[in-house]
């Protein structure tokens, strides 16, 4: 059921989640009391007898040259506070009176002690007295019963001897409805957390919550599905450049629409063509067989039973190897460079390179754009098969043929000097090679209708006469020219022919 959608249900466990916290804290409030807590902790225990050294110097301190029953004198400074969530009076405290607390240093002796209190407690000094209670023998400390507000402290600096520092340092004693444990939620003089470790649980876990919920509204689909989803299987073959498009169109579709398949095999504009005349000739009857070919531009004469649909406005441009740092070709030297007589870049103000053709094959409607639009003329006749030098000596230029637009894309930038030509993608290309203007004129689907650029056409989506209206492939081509499937175009670098622009431009050329 689509209410048992993964947002849905993080939603509801995030509702129910925020309501038992709610009443978990009424409830906490009113009938849990709250604890009252004496921590402590050591902020210093560090030795100050005659044979303490300093550093590599091996200065001795001598603090107690005269005195020989000090030279393993200690000094400790002990912090004990009320870091609890209530006050804790005298009569919180239940040991023996008029005790309340104990400091045992283990193996030690104390010999001397001093205190000091929190800024603004000063009230507290007059509890540390023998009438109160304070005494010390052997390696104990006998506290009175001090009142602490909450957040008070007071501190010990305590001269002990008979050990080395580190030995054990413990404070022992009861709390009415509380307890004494070593500090180590906070530093010394940093004030309680505002917020008690439940509460920052709470917190933590409805803010996991609802990120989640975010995250899954942010990333999920909310394509509408394709108006007339159709069963069955559809193949699209033709155009390498608009391979990307129809692949991701492809996907989307399968997933919004259950029981299709469309794959997706594209091995030139031409040879889709030929392939969908050729298999629609042999099945006899339009609409068959199950089958669209992509063109980067019109079909070729002679296949009248072919019905095309303007899909979109591609944009081509010519790509360079980055060893050659032109970024902008006039019209006429890049027919000079493909008629041969302009064979090094340094006759157009590059570097001292050859130029190196690197094409695709008669199949590709990429090819075809560029003889058409920008050359006037077709390219030369190709001379090598490694695309770095001519297996006939008598051609006037290194020109190579190559089946796809990743491997054109992918030569140009392996072969220093090389040029070559692909539509305008969107992702990311390889390194090692950069786009060039013509003219000055740069490939832009934002200026597309106001720009002097030649290098673009219409991509086509053809089928073998009128598809029945419930076919996959009637409802495919919907998608495509029509339908969700515009935004996945858009995003590819190419112009919707069903936007304002793109239908006046899909309308003029």
């Amino acid at each position: 059921m689509e209410w048992f959608s993964a947002e849905n249900v993080v939603a509801v466990l995030t509702a129910v989640l925020g309501v038992l916290a709610s009443v978990g804290v009424l409830w906490y409030e009113r009938r849990v009391p709250r604890r009252k807590r004496v921590g402590y902790r050591v902020q210093m225990d560090t030795p100050i007898g005659n044979d303490v050294s300093l550093g590599r110097a091996n200065v001795r301190l001598g603090l107690f040259s005269e005195t020989p029953e000090m030279s393993d004198a200690t000094l400790v400074l002990l912090r004990v506070e009320n870091d609890g969530s209530q006050s804790i009076a005298d009569s919180d405290y239940t040991g023996r009176e008029p005790h309340g607390l104990t400091v045992e240093f283990t193996g030690r002796v104390v010999r001397g002690i001093a205190v000091t209190q929190s800024p603004g407690a000063d009230h507290l000094m007059e509890h540390f007295t023998p009438a109160a209670g304070m005494r010390h023998t052997g390696p104990f400390i006998r506290l009175p019963r001090v009142p602490l507000n909450r957040g008070e402290h007071f501190k010990l600096l305590v001269l002990l001897t008979g050990a080395n520092i580190g030995s054990p340092i413990r404070i022992t004693g009861g709390i009415r409805d509380g307890e004494v444990t070593p500090n180590s939620a906070a530093r010394p003089d940093d004030k309680p957390p505002l917020f008690g470790r439940a509460a920052r649980l709470i917190t933590v876990a409805l803010t996991i919550c609802v990120i989640t919920l975010a995250s899954i509204i942010l990333i999920r689909d909310d394509t509408p599905p394709p108006l007339d989803c159709a069963r069955g299987e559809l193949r699209v073959t033709g155009s390498t450049a608009f391979d990307p498009v129809v692949r991701e169109l492809a996907d989307r579709y399968m997933k919004q629409c259950e029981g299709s398949t469309v794959r997706v095999e594209t091995h030139g504009s031409t040879s889709g063509i030929r392939e969908l005349a050729a298999r629609g000739a042999k099945a006899g009857k339009p609409g068959a067989p199950a089958l669209i070919a992509l063109s980067d531009g019109p079909k070729p004469a002679g296949y009248p039973q072919l019905r095309e649909t303007r899909v979109a406005v591609s944009l081509f441009s010519l790509v360079v190897n980055d060893k050659v740092p032109v970024r902008d070709l006039s019209l006429s030297d890049v027919r000079r460079i493909y008629r041969g007589e302009v064979r090094n870049w340094r006759q157009i103000g590059g570097p001292d390179l050859d130029i190196l053709l690197v094409s695709r094959d008669a199949n590709s409607g990429t090819r075809e754009v560029f003889q058409r639009r920008v050359l006037d003329r077709n390219e030369p006749a190709q001379s090598s098969r490694d695309c770095a030098t001519k297996d006939d000596a008598r051609a006037r230029v290194v020109r190579c043929e190559l089946d796809g637009t990743d491997q054109v894309l992918d030569t140009v930038a392996r072969l220093d000097g090389a040029i070559g030509y692909s539509e305008l993608r969107a992702g990311s290309e390889p390194a090692g090679l950069h786009r060039i203007a013509i003219d000055g004129a740069t490939p832009s689907v934002d200026t597309i209708g106001d720009s002097s650029y030649p290098y673009r056409e219409i991509e086509y989506a053809y089928t073998y006469g009128r598809p029945p209206a419930d076919s996959l492939a009637s409802s495919f081509l919907g998608y495509l020219s029509r339908g969700s499937g515009q935004d996945v175009i858009s995003t590819h670098g190419h112009l919707p022919c069903a936007t304002p622009k793109g239908l006046r431009i899909c309308g003029e050329d």
